[in-house]
């Protein structure tokens, strides 16, 4: 397990950075409890070992006129490696899918989608994905309202779990 490679400083400057990536490298070292210099090389260390995979805001849809989410349950005629990868590059190249997850059981994959309005998602569903070769089936879920939206992981359960192990 990777946690367990982290010392407690790293995965507090993991934890730290999760919650707000626009701290200064100063007020970071500050929380952790190190000067500034090894904090920013542990930041970079963490960022070349692809632990910390960017930096981004988490902009609000509804507010900037993206109305509409949904989330699709995929289903494909084919699992096969070539047909899988097709899907998820198609996926990669369509605006409106903001994720997109190969799942096991009854669905092969799940996206998630943003649009303006219903006509949108609905023109994105008809003209794109419902025409998309290998698409078996689809299913439809409208998102009413989200009542968590927490990106990242839970370092107070990985911790938890790292101070019982001996």
């Amino acid at each position: 397990m990777v946690a367990t490679r982290l010392d407690p400083i790293d995965r507090k400057i993991l934890a730290e950075l999760q919650a707000d990536g626009r701290m200064t490298n100063v007020e970071l070292a500050r929380r952790v409890g190190i000067s500034a210099p090894p904090c920013l090389r542990r930041v970079r260390a963490l960022e070349e070992s692809g632990l910390i995979g960017g930096y981004h805001a988490r902009v609000n849809a509804r507010e900037l006129g993206f109305e509409v989410q949904v989330f699709v349950m995929v289903g494909l005629d084919s699992q096969a490696e070539a047909e899988l990868s097709a899907f998820e590059a198609r996926c990669r190249d369509w605006p409106l899918v903001r994720e997109c997850h190969m799942l096991n059981g009854e669905v092969d994959f799940i996206l998630k989608c943003v649009a303006p309005d219903l006509s949108s998602f609905q023109s994105f569903l008809t003209g794109d994905l419902l025409t998309t070769p290998n698409v078996a089936s689809v299913k439809t879920s409208l998102v009413i309202r989200a009542a968590k939206e927490d990106p990242g992981v839970p370092f107070e359960v990985m911790e938890k779990r790292l101070q019982k192990t001996p």
